[in-house]
């Protein structure tokens, strides 16, 4: 008989690409892995890799059994989220991926709240029957979305909480359920002395000569930065990369460049800082949240949803 474990070895080789990516994502060493995947060969009696250089591919038989094996996980995964699941009591661990200025604005909050609420629960509990709270744990890593939704798509974590810009669309995968959350608005910041400080708002026009700070290259911020001048044929003069905005902020109040910036977890600005909406587009990006459609009816997916669902609606962030 083919064990899960088996299983999830093989899918976790098939996703990641390798046998020491595999091992990093599942938490194991490489030789663990390696060891399911010699039983797995040895429960189905076909080989599902094969050596290709210094890693491994699989054969055809290994895909059409992780093929399989997805399907069979995702069942399981599905069985545990609703069937064998108290809907009246989310718990147990669930794994949270964030890009970080959702983990300041979104997440923190949403954590003090499911605190709030627990500990609710279990004095109420405690005088009814002694029993404790809820117990859901929520674990957070904050990545930038294109790696948060990769990592709920293979099951590193459960939900992600994700951005989109309208110049930027972020690819979700078929076996997940993408929810809008809110609308954030990003502004170019300025100092205080610089000409544009006073203006109402800005155009992309006004613009075009100025000296940047931006996300790394490659990031969706940094991409979305880029598509503003796009239309003009021209190309931001960035002078500093950082994926801090708290020294995009820094660097602004001592005049060196100006920067795109988020409401989203945005600090209240220092003295010497101003903040001055873009428009002609106005630069927003959508947030939303992702998990894979076999948590759907997961108790703490929809109970964490719910929370952050209820913060976002107090924010001013549009």
């Amino acid at each position: 008989m083919i064990e899960i474990a088996a299983l999830r070895a093989l899918v976790a080789v098939e996703q990641q690409g390798s046998v020491v990516a595999a091992s990093e994502a599942m938490g194991f060493s490489p030789s663990a892995v390696s060891q399911q995947i010699k039983k797995l060969e040895k429960q189905s009696g076909v080989t599902v890799l094969e050596r290709h250089g210094r890693g491994v591919l699989l054969t055809d038989r290994g895909m059409a059994l992780a093929e399989y094996g997805r399907r069979i996980l995702g069942e399981l995964e599905e069985l545990q989220a609703t069937l064998l699941a108290d809907p009246a009591k989310p718990s147990g661990v669930l794994r949270l991926v964030g890009f970080s200025t959702a983990c300041r604005g979104l997440v923190g909050p949403m954590l003090r709240k499911l605190g709030s609420d627990q500990a609710v629960a279990a004095a109420s509990a405690a005088g009814s029957s002694g029993l404790g709270g809820s117990g859901l744990e929520i674990r957070v890593v904050a990545e930038d979305p294109r790696e948060a939704v990769q990592r709920v798509a293979t099951g590193e974590a459960d939900l992600g909480v994700v951005h989109n810009w309208h110049s930027v669309p972020l690819v979700i995968p078929e076996n997940m359920v993408h929810e809008d959350l809110c609308l954030d608005t990003a502004d170019v910041l300025l100092n205080s002395a610089h000409p544009l400080a006073g203006r109402t708002a800005v155009e992309p026009s006004d613009l075009v000569d100025e000296r940047w700070i931006s996300t790394p290259a490659g990031a969706i911020c940094n991409e979305a930065l880029l598509a503003i001048l796009a239309g003009l044929g021209r190309v931001p003069d960035i002078r500093i990369y950082d994926p801090d905005f708290s020294t995009h902020i820094a660097m602004v109040q001592q005049g060196v460049a100006v920067a795109l910036v988020p409401r989203l977890g945005r600090p209240e600005l220092p003295t010497g800082v101003v903040a001055v909406p873009v428009v002609n587009p106005m630069q927003q990006r959508q947030v939303g949240i992702v998990y894979r459609k076999t948590m759907t009816a997961s108790p703490s997916i929809r109970h964490v949803v719910r929370l952050l669902q209820d913060v976002a609606a107090g924010l001013e962030v549009g």
